[in-house]
């Protein structure tokens, strides 16, 4: 199942796309996609109904953040071999984590808001994780019990923030709009390997990734385990995977990064596509 969130802040429903590309309204069944939503039980009955008695939704309406009232957005830095290597670092031997506030998150075709002061806005096309199940001290073998299923994720990141200022990585990645997720959550049962999706990002047309989850150092059921024995995981929790090759801090000898006016394209295999316009931050 592909499960959406359609409006505008203080009017999103919950959705559902169909067999037929047709936006269907599940809010006469469940509240939203949250939280207990996300449970096993509840994607099954929802799985169950007949789509084709539901509402039609207008695909013009905006397309929300996929999953609401997330409690936690967890990283997974320098994941993918092949990135390592261009950002000149070590593999490292576990999980690199940080956070992204929660109000980072924003829609699939959002704007991007670059932030005052920023000089190095950079893109990251990544994997994300949603949790349906609370996970405390799961081991590897049982940690796919876990997962509701997998969204789209730019991990926007601003380097200067990010690397060159004193502190966590936290300040690089969490300006407004710098969490695009989404357009939709794809179920677990749709995504039969998720180590082997390819992954790829446009900018102004010219791809710059072009990667495959095949290259992660630790996989899905991997991070979930791991990250359990630090934090309980909840459902509606969002883990980004990291990213493969060809961000523009990597480019070289000149690295690129964002300006205004630019638009990004990027998707992952089987979960859709983002589409986003880079404008300057205004008070207005």
């Amino acid at each position: 199942m592909k499960l959406m969130r359609m409006g505008n802040e203080g009017a999103i429903v919950p959705a559902i796309l169909d067999e037929n590309g047709i936006i269907r309204d599940l809010s006469s069944i469940i509240g939203d996609i949250a939280g207990d939503t996300l449970s096993r039980d509840s994607l099954k009955k929802i799985a169950a109904l007949d789509l084709s008695a539901l509402p039609e939704i207008d695909p013009a309406t905006r397309i929300a953040p996929c999953v609401g009232n997330v409690g936690k957005f967890i990283c997974i830095g320098l994941n993918y071999t092949d990135h390592a290597e261009e950002m000149g670092m070590d593999l490292p031997p576990e999980p690199v984590v940080f956070m992204k506030a929660t109000s980072c998150i924003c829609g699939a075709n959002d704007d991007i808001i670059i932030p005052p002061n920023s000089t190095k806005t950079d893109w990251e096309v990544e994997l994300g994780i949603i949790i349906g199940k609370e996970a405390r001290y799961v081991d590897k073998a049982n940690a796919m019990d876990h997962v509701a299923g997998y969204c789209v994720i730019n991990d926007i990141s601003e380097r200067k923030f990010q690397l060159e200022q004193a502190g966590q990585w936290v300040k690089g990645k969490s300006a407004d709009t710098f969490g695009p997720i989404g357009p939709y959550m794809v179920t677990k049962d749709e995504i039969a390997e998720p180590q082997n999706l390819k992954l790829w990002l446009e900018v102004d047309g010219k791809r710059y990734q072009n990667g495959t989850t095949a290259t992660m150092a630790f996989g899905v059921a991997h991070l979930v385990h791991y990250l359990s024995g630090f934090m309980s995981l909840q459902p509606g929790d969002i883990i980004t995977t990291g990213t493969p090759p060809g961000v523009g801090m990597g480019i070289k000898p000149d690295p690129v990064f964002l300006k205004s006016g630019q638009r990004m394209r990027l998707g992952v295999e089987g979960l859709g596509e983002q589409n986003q316009l880079l404008v300057n931050y205004s008070k207005s």
